[in-house]
């Protein structure tokens, strides 16, 4: 079978976390078809993120143009069109971002490819590929089988897959000649412009403590409060604590909020519905404090205290504290 694609995804002069979250899955999947892994580089002067990504593969694709330096779904689509189109892979994974959620669906629909999106899980089977996708807001996984083709398109969930630095693959960087031609005038790059960032942006902590809706009320919430600071990490919620007024959205992870993989995730009063736990699962090491012991939350979490958390958190921080 022919190589696996990944599209690395890069923004503002950084390569992006699902970029190599794509490459530790390719390279588990390049290895089950004894294929070559390949991610594809489009940008101008990424000599640097070639660099990086060679690390992760065994080659590393560049297109470099001007016309690319910038996201632009119509130029993406020609250069990664003719590629597909000469190389003939066998599967190209794509982040399920604002970038790859424009690029994909045309892109596969132009070159007639089986596209499935937001995937969660990806494994070949006796040559036939299939994915897991969520579906009924992370209710039910649904294992979804590809119509036979030569080359199959995802799109690949945030966070989906865990990746690790394993031993440097030393990838062969090669300069591909761009296709484009005549410059895109009908669509083009303006500016960037970024969501607005509240005091703490809960996607770079190290350590996230979330609190839901067991602590009850919004007074309750500096109980929760003094662990996080003790602890050093920032203060998150749940939903339903969003919701309430309680903490503000840019504090919410899950599926409706933010995608979160600190080192320490400390989940409090949280039953662990299946949409928090999609934007938190992948956090290094989760602990759970719930009195409820059949809560969902354990079935993620790496410890658990089954108690109550207005037991548990205070003397949490007093030995915290204490050190």
């Amino acid at each position: 079978m022919g190589e696996i694609f990944v599209l690395a995804e890069h923004r503002q002069g950084e390569l992006r976390d699902i970029t190599f979250e794509m490459l530790g899955k390719g390279q588990e999947l390049a290895a089950a078809l004894d294929a070559p892994l390949a991610a594809v580089l489009l940008g101008h002067n990424v000599e640097d993120f070639a660099t990086k990504l060679a690390k992760h593969a065994n080659q590393v694709l560049v297109i470099a143009d001007e016309q690319l330096e910038h996201f632009n779904s119509a130029a993406y689509q020609q250069v990664l069109a003719q590629l597909i189109t000469e190389r003939k892979p066998s599967l190209v994974l794509i982040g399920h971002s604002a970038c790859g959620m424009d690029l994909a669906p045309s892109l596969a629909t132009q070159l007639d490819l089986p596209l499935v999106t937001d995937c969660v899980g990806l494994e070949f089977e006796d040559g036939q590929l299939f994915a897991v996708c969520e579906m009924y807001g992370g209710k039910v996984s649904a294992r979804i089988a590809f119509r036979q083709a030569d080359t199959y398109m995802t799109t690949v969930r945030q966070a989906a897959f865990p990746f690790e630095e394993g031993e440097p693959l030393g990838g062969e960087v090669i300069a591909v000649d761009s296709p484009l031609t005549e410059e895109i005038k009908y669509r083009r790059f303006l500016e960037y412009v970024e969501a607005a960032v509240g005091d703490v942006d809960i996607t770079q902590a190290d350590v996230v403590v979330a609190v839901g809706r067991g602590i009850k009320e919004g007074d309750n919430l500096a109980l929760v409060e003094k662990l996080a600071e003790a602890l050093g990490g920032v203060l998150a919620g749940s939903r339903p604590v969003v919701d309430a007024g309680w903490l503000p959205p840019d504090r919410q992870v899950g599926q409706s909020g933010k995608t979160v993989k600190p080192k320490l995730y400390l989940a409090v009063g949280i039953s662990g519905a299946s949409q928090h736990v999609v934007g938190m699962k992948a956090s290094s090491t989760i602990v759970a404090i719930n009195k409820d012991p059949d809560a969902p939350i354990f079935k993620v979490a790496h410890y658990g205290i089954v108690d109550d958390l207005f037991k548990v958190v205070p003397a949490l921080t007093a030995q915290l504290e204490a050190r």
